[in-house]
């Protein structure tokens, strides 16, 4: 189950939104007060929070992650239903906003 999701909303015209996913181990709340902070009134930034979950690299130890990693080779399996999940979330914490205010970035 995901966390809580933070949003910090425009202080301007809202002209654009972008989700801000977090690393492993952390939480939306962290990011959005750093978030609020920038010189940036017209964004709408929405951070949510990945779901508790074992990760392998831990040895199974729980922690907030978007996906299970094994480990750090670049050859490693892909978690593809917790990527999928998590893909699944950020379209659906998308879906009511505006499609032209939509900010995707290449990873």
């Amino acid at each position: 189950e995901f966390g809580r999701t933070y949003v910090v909303k425009p202080k301007g015209k809202h002209q654009a939104t972008i989700v801000w996913l977090h690393g492993l181990g952390d939480h939306g709340g962290s990011w959005s007060q750093i978030l609020e902070t920038l010189p940036l009134p017209n964004i709408k930034w929405i951070c949510p929070t990945a779901p508790a979950r074992p990760v392998s690299l831990f040895g199974g130890f729980p922690s907030t992650a978007w996906f299970d990693i094994r480990d750090l080779s670049e050859d490693a399996p892909d978690d593809l239903e917790g990527l999928d999940a998590s893909a699944a979330h950020v379209v659906n914490l998308l879906s009511p906003e505006p499609r032209d205010s939509w900010c995707l970035l290449p990873s």
